[in-house]
């Protein structure tokens, strides 16, 4: 992939003419491209990638995001397997499943949609996946290599973020990014790599002072809070570039909408880009999902990954 001049390099003096960012293209392109790296080593002799979904109960939104995976997983050349369980199902046989994929030679990648009910232990199952094939990047040595710089499987979003700036904007050393919120699944692991970026990197949560005034000298602001709407004009200074990671549903005149962290309206005057939602940073997870799954497959097969797919 060529390397795109750094979009920050223009002047951000004057009128600010917004770019909003189209995640579903980016992931269609990056979906593309593993497919065909998938069907080189296929016809090399590669056993193909394949990916094992677990799914607890019956969830709406959960079974959607499971289908949209699946999907882009046969896309990209992935084969894939599903492993529903009753929405009483025992711990135990939650553990026999994941055990169970663990040891299969064709499953390279393993994911378990959360949330799972309440009487099962998220930590416990997370921490049983094979780290090696722990697609979604959640267990702890794979966190641990990751604050090292060690990484290869990455959370997904946090993964899909970092694919979307470097793609649309190119270099990002010296740029300042700020992260609004602080879990294991995004906050933290986007703080990572960024600074991984040579980004100099704040991060800002609920106990923050001054949490505005902070994300205002931001060139990168991630929101990623789970507030919906938490992010203002006030919040954002001119011509940055703003990527929204929440999905909130909100009702709005009696309809039901999904809506970001980011007030999209508000900020879309001031800033140079920004992700919308639904479309942005929502494909790019599923696409890194894909990616993590090819990266899962080479490492087992011992074989050092492609320059192209970083």
């Amino acid at each position: 992939m060529a390397t795109r001049p750094s979009f920050f390099n223009n002047s951000i003096q004057g009128s600010v003419s917004v770019k909003v960012i189209n995640g579903r293209e980016i992931s269609d392109n990056l979906i593309e491209e593993i497919g065909r790296e998938i069907a080189i080593r296929v016809e090399q002799g590669h056993p193909r990638p394949g990916l094992a979904v677990v799914l607890v109960g019956d969830d709406p939104a959960s079974a959607i995001y499971v289908r949209n995976k699946i999907r882009s997983a046969e896309k990209a050349g992935v084969s894939s397997v599903v492993k529903r369980l009753e929405q009483d199902c025992t711990q135990q046989e939650l553990d026999e499943v994941v055990t169970e994929l663990n040891a299969r030679d064709d499953i390279h990648g393993i994911l378990v949609q959360l949330p799972l009910p309440r009487h099962l232990s998220e930590d416990r199952i997370l921490n049983l996946i094979d780290p090696d094939k722990d697609v979604d990047g959640f267990h702890p040595i794979n966190a641990g290599l990751l604050a090292s710089g060690q990484a290869k499987l990455i959370p997904c979003t946090p993964l899909g973020c970092l694919e979307i700036l470097q793609r649309e904007f190119g270099d990002l050393t010296g740029k300042h990014a700020v992260v609004v919120g602080r879990s294991n699944i995004v906050g933290k692991p986007m703080a990572s790599l960024l600074l991984q970026a040579d980004c100099t990197v704040s991060i800002v949560h609920s106990k923050s002072v001054a949490a505005e005034s902070l994300c205002q000298q931001a060139d990168i602001l991630v929101a990623a809070a789970g507030v919906p709407e938490l992010v203002t004009d006030k919040w954002v200074k001119p011509g940055a570039v703003v990527i929204d990671v929440g999905i909130n549903a909100t009702e709005i005149d009696g309809q039901r909408k999904l809506v970001g962290d980011v007030n999209f309206d508000d900020v879309a005057e001031k800033c140079r880009a920004i992700t919308p939602v639904p479309g942005g940073v929502g494909p790019m997870t599923i696409a890194s999902l894909i990616k993590n799954t090819l990266v899962a497959a080479k490492q087992l097969d011992a074989e050092p990954q492609a320059v192209g797919l970083r």
